[in-house]
């Protein structure tokens, strides 16, 4: 009870701190309201329904400030949920986000996080946050291409994470960036009925828990209009990580290589944008463990499948989507647009470079809304379909 108790003290605090940081900027503000009912079901976190409110602070001039979100949710798994979200924009794409929820089962949530694609003066790009969280409906079906849908199993992911990460701009479309992160998990008895994981897999690497320790270089290319809400460009990342299992002393370090390429065909008004992504991950090491190695699925890949559904050690992927542009309008003073986005995501999971490369692709094809407040926010609701049924992803941002 005592923890329960100190936990409501903290994000009791936490939400006072975020108020008084833009109560005297409220004064000189428009502040709008407006309560939207929110209705989601999706592969693995079950259904959803309940209420969210948010409240858009704008300047004078019409440009977005703040989101202050509160929900209520009421889940089929976990129980009741309260969720707290703060988000902050300033000029130049800074951005400070919260998050904080509680749920009557199992479930916690709390997110900080700051980002300067601007900082000193444009020399640099600046990003770090933390987060901790249990996730009650994280799913494991074993390591592979080849699992089936009677191999699922269920845990709770207890996690905490930190990272920073500092870029230096060689030229206004090109960064070279180092940061490193810390990851400490642990595995518990998951929130539905499904087998528990460590029962069924409990010799697999990562059952017991880890705590990583990672080191990344990055090299950025981007030509893209806009970091949130881009309409053109191109963008490309490549990257090297050197990773420690610091409860591994038999064979602690292994490491991951990814390259991803992003590019946006629109047409000549801008109200149908092509858009191709292409991924490609490899981790080499011993004893990985499986919640480090390379997954598909989820609401930014093969999004027909829940989250992590294929997990080896590589990856290749490929998403298409056509971003259809339907209303532009105004709700209390800001300006949203509206847009449609069909969809084919394709990919594979493999541990090996010697054969089918080009065999095996799961596809999902599926249709995307999304709503857009530029330059800074964008709502989405996807579906994608695949051999297993389909699933239902929300969030707020592009999936790529």
């Amino acid at each position: 009870i005592s923890k329960t108790v100190s936990t409501y003290w903290w994000l009791i605090l936490l939400v006072l701190l975020a108020v008084l940081s833009f109560r005297s900027e409220m004064a000189l503000a428009d502040v709008s309201y407006f309560p939207i009912p929110t209705v989601s079901s999706t592969r693995n976190d079950g259904n959803d329904a309940g209420m969210i409110m948010p409240t858009l602070i704008t300047t004078p001039e019409g440009e977005l400030r703040y989101i202050v979100a509160p929900m209520f949710i009421v889940n089929s798994i976990v129980g009741t949920r309260g969720v707290l979200n703060v988000f902050r924009y300033e000029p130049g794409g800074r951005e400070l986000r919260f998050i904080g929820s509680f749920t009557e089962r199992i479930e916690r949530k709390v997110v900080l996080s700051y980002t300067d694609p601007a900082f000193s003066h444009g020399r640099y790009a600046l990003s770090m946050g933390a987060s901790f969280f249990k996730n009650a409906t994280s799913r494991f079906f074993g390591i592979s291409q080849q699992t089936v849908l009677g191999d699922e199993t269920n845990y709770t992911a207890r996690e905490a994470r930190a990272y920073w990460k500092l870029g230096v701009y060689l030229n206004e479309v090109t960064q070279i960036a180092v940061g490193q992160r810390y990851r400490e998990v642990r595995i518990q008895r998951g929130g539905t009925d499904l087998p528990y994981t460590m029962d069924r897999f409990g010799q697999v690497d990562g059952a017991q828990g880890s705590v990583i320790f990672g080191h990344r270089v990055t090299f950025h290319y981007d030509t893209r209009d806009n970091l949130v809400t881009p309409t053109t460009g191109t963008q490309v990342t490549a990257y090297a990580e050197l990773n420690q299992n610091l409860r591994n002393g038999d064979e602690p370090l292994f490491y991951r290589y990814g390259l991803e390429f992003k590019k946006m065909i629109p047409n000549a008004t801008k109200e149908m944008i092509f858009v191709i992504r292409g991924d490609f991950q490899a981790t080499f090491g011993s004893q990985v463990p499986f919640f480090e190695r390379s997954s598909l699925g989820g609401q930014n890949s093969l999004r027909g499948y829940g989250v992590d559904r294929f997990i080896d050690d590589h990856l290749v992927a490929i998403s298409i989507e056509e971003r259809i542009h339907l209303l532009r309008t105004k709700i209390t003073n800001v300006a949203v647009e509206f847009e449609v986005a069909p969809f084919v995501d394709m990919g594979k999971v493999f541990n090996t470079f010697r054969k089918r490369q080009f065999h095996d692709y799961e596809i999902t094809p599926g249709i995307g809304f999304r709503s857009i407040v530029r330059p800074n926010v964008v709502g989405r609701l996807d579906y994608g379909f695949s051999r297993e049924g389909g699933a239902v992803f929300a969030g707020l941002d592009f999936p790529f």
